[in-house]
């Protein structure tokens, strides 16, 4: 009576590893990038290259950057009531060119003074633009 008990353990805890399969080995190291997936709007503009390749030191640069993206994007949607994703999501073009005419030059802790701002005027034009994106299902 053990022994049937004991292989009818061995075979019960056999199966589930039996029935995995062994992952795919391959020497094939291509790195394949598709483009990243987001919720809404994927066919967002790319961002400009410097911002993928600033040094560590200088990120915060980057992180300016994105934050006047955003509230320039955000004040139109609030003064037009549209949240399209060409509305939402716009050409980086013009804020790269504001951001390197008006703020670039400025000293890492002027940046972070700078971005105090923006998130005060960004928390001010949430409630709207949240309100606005919502509604047209682009949130």
């Amino acid at each position: 009576m053990r022994k049937i008990a004991f292989a009818a353990a061995v075979v019960m805890m056999a199966a589930p590893l039996a029935a995995q399969t062994p992952p795919q080995v391959t020497s094939d190291l291509t790195v394949t990038l598709s483009p990243q997936q987001y919720r809404i709007c994927n066919d967002r503009p790319a961002r400009p290259s410097w911002m993928d390749e600033v040094h560590p030191r200088e990120t915060y640069r980057v992180i300016a950057l994105m934050e006047l993206y955003e509230i320039r994007a955000w004040e139109v949607i609030a003064g037009t009531g549209d949240c399209g994703c060409a509305v939402r999501f716009p050409a980086w073009d013009s804020v790269e060119g504001e951001y390197r005419d008006d703020y670039a030059s400025l000293t890492q802790a002027e940046h972070s003074a700078m971005r105090r701002e923006w998130i005060d005027l960004r928390k001010q034009l949430e409630p709207k633009v949240r309100e606005i994106c919502e509604a047209q299902g682009i949130w």
